[in-house]
């Protein structure tokens, strides 16, 4: 009885969870696997995997996969190399070190849409964006960012609002630092980069696995961005795998080749999961 009580009263809950998963899960396995266009409702029936055939045969396939890899990768260079920057430039006491913190930590609390919308209009716009004013400050002429360098522009903008989640993980960190081994490191005459290589950065190893392992896990389905600003154009130059399952399910009407997209992304974001959980793993047993 001490046992059933405790599982009975968690039973609900276990449940409840179990099924919010197990529902969404079962039912787009069922759609990938038969014909379901929207548009053409009266033709349906079991396919097998031609649903799957049909969407890694897309000739925006290909392009959607390498952009999505180089989304990913570049955003967390970005951010795990300029927070590692910031949270050591920021680490030692200043006047304002708290509002220059608050400042840095911010952007990450703004909404992706809003984001976009604000490097789409306020800065990268060729027109009156600030980018363009600096532009022709200068004598240059503007550079239209979301045409001439989609990708690029949608990197700049995602890495703006992870670089202060990056900063702060890396911040925090920072604080559980010896502060004894760091003066002890001073009197043996030890210089700043000495103390980086050999006592800062070992100790921020466990904080870049997390954020790498977090990002990844959220990068992996960036929409909003792309949606909001290029349209993942021109043409599919900033079109990934999350945004091409949305041309498939919403453009196209075609459910049963959109789950299978999906599928595919569940298994992408599977196969990077048990990399970053071995690597966390190994971070967390030194």
């Amino acid at each position: 009885m001490n046992r059933f009580i405790p599982r009975a009263l968690m039973a609900p809950a276990v449940v409840s969870l179990f099924l919010w998963m197990i529902v969404p899960l079962v039912m787009t396995i069922y759609f990938s696997v038969i014909r379901y266009n929207l548009m053409q409702p009266d033709q349906t029936g079991f396919i097998g995997l031609e649903n799957f055939e049909y969407f890694v045969t897309d000739p925006s396939f290909g392009t959607a996969v390498m952009n999505t890899l180089l989304l990913l990768g570049s955003v967390i260079l970005i951010t795990v190399v300029l927070g590692t920057l910031i949270a050591l430039l920021i680490d030692e006491p200043f006047p304002g070190r708290g509002l220059v913190r608050i400042l840095l930590i911010s952007p990450f609390f703004v909404m992706p849409t809003v984001n976009a919308l604000l490097w789409k209009h306020m800065m990268m716009n060729p027109i009156y964006g600030v980018l363009a004013q600096v532009w022709m400050f200068f004598g240059g002429t503007p550079v239209d960012w979301l045409t001439d360098f989609p990708l690029f522009s949608v990197i700049v903008i995602v890495s703006w609002q992870w670089l202060p989640f990056a900063t702060l993980i890396f911040i925090t960190s920072l604080q559980s630092m010896n502060r004894e081994q760091l003066e002890a490191s001073r009197m043996d005459g030890a210089n700043y980069l000495q103390q980086l290589r050999y006592l800062y950065l070992p100790h921020l190893a466990r904080s870049v696995a997390i954020v790498v392992m977090i990002e990844m896990i959220f990068l992996l389905s960036v929409f909003a961005e792309i949606y909001t600003t290029t349209g993942g154009g021109p043409g599919d130059a900033s079109t990934n795998v999350a945004f091409l399952i949305f041309k498939q399910a919403l453009l196209n009407f075609d459910a049963g080749v959109a789950s299978a997209g999906a599928l595919f992304a569940v298994v992408l974001a599977n196969i990077a999961a048990v990399f970053l959980i071995r690597m966390v793993g190994k971070n967390l047993d030194k």
